[in-house]
């Protein structure tokens, strides 16, 4: 809105110029009026130039930012979701989720379906028939390290490119009566990402809807539903979003 005032107000600048040199003006002070217009012609140019380029610029910038962050909120759902696996719930202390992917072990188990003769008669009169039954056995052990090799895991509670630390939640849902169920999530301000960027494009970004990344933050879980997923689209986890503008 501003840069389109900025321009209706040149070109009724311009106009009135153009006016005053025809009608109003000597031939002396002619130059100086020309001088200016040039001017005011250069700093319309560059108004026009910022007020297409600008957003454009941001989006390549905002995507250069959210990406790594992005890859960071992966690291964090995945140790999440394995803490889980082993545990039965998540944890709310970034330090014992690292420590816990440096110690913990996943049980390796092995299903098999084994046929049993069971009694479905009496002591007295027994009528013995072979049933189908699944048994789980634990056959080993996997450090969930594993899991996380190549990936800076330890540094995986820092918002990169920033001197920010990801806010964790924990706690617990009640979706079915009774039953409580836990959840995480894991956000940052999306001004923490996007700080030194014009604050008008940061404010829009805050109010994005889809396909954009939703909302004022990036985010990975939900504190009201028992989901592990992203609030950022799906290009970001195609590779494409770099491609995107």
């Amino acid at each position: 809105m501003l840069t389109i005032l900025i321009i209706l107000l040149a070109i009724v600048a311009t106009g009135a110029l153009a006016y005053l040199i025809t009608n109003k003006v000597s031939k002396k002070a002619r130059p100086i009026i020309s001088i200016v217009l040039w001017l005011l012609v250069i700093f319309l140019g560059y108004k026009i130039y910022k007020g297409i380029m600008g957003p454009i610029e941001f989006n390549k910038e905002k995507v250069e930012r959210y990406t790594p962050v992005i890859k960071n909120l992966k690291t964090i759902r995945d140790a999440q979701v394995a803490h889980r696996e082993v545990t039965g719930n998540y944890t709310k202390s970034p330090a014992n989720l690292i420590k816990f992917i440096d110690t913990a072990k996943f049980a390796i188990t092995e299903t098999k379906n084994v046929i049993k003769t069971v009694n479905k008669g009496t002591d007295y009169s027994p009528i013995m028939i072979e049933v189908e039954e699944r048994t789980v056995d634990t056959i080993g052990y996997k450090d969930v390290r594993a899991d996380f090799a190549g990936r800076d895991y330890a540094n995986m509670f820092n918002v990169p490119g920033t001197s920010a630390k990801f806010h964790l939640t924990t706690g617990y849902v009640e979706k079915v009566q009774g039953v409580r169920s836990p959840v995480f999530m894991v956000s940052v301000p999306k001004e923490v990402i996007l700080e030194g960027l014009p604050i008008h494009l940061i404010k829009q970004e805050k109010e994005a809807l889809a396909p954009e990344v939703i909302g004022e933050f990036l985010s990975v879980g939900s504190m009201d539903d028992v989901k592990t997923n992203g609030n950022w689209p799906i290009l970001y986890d195609s590779g494409k979003a770099k491609n995107k503008e």
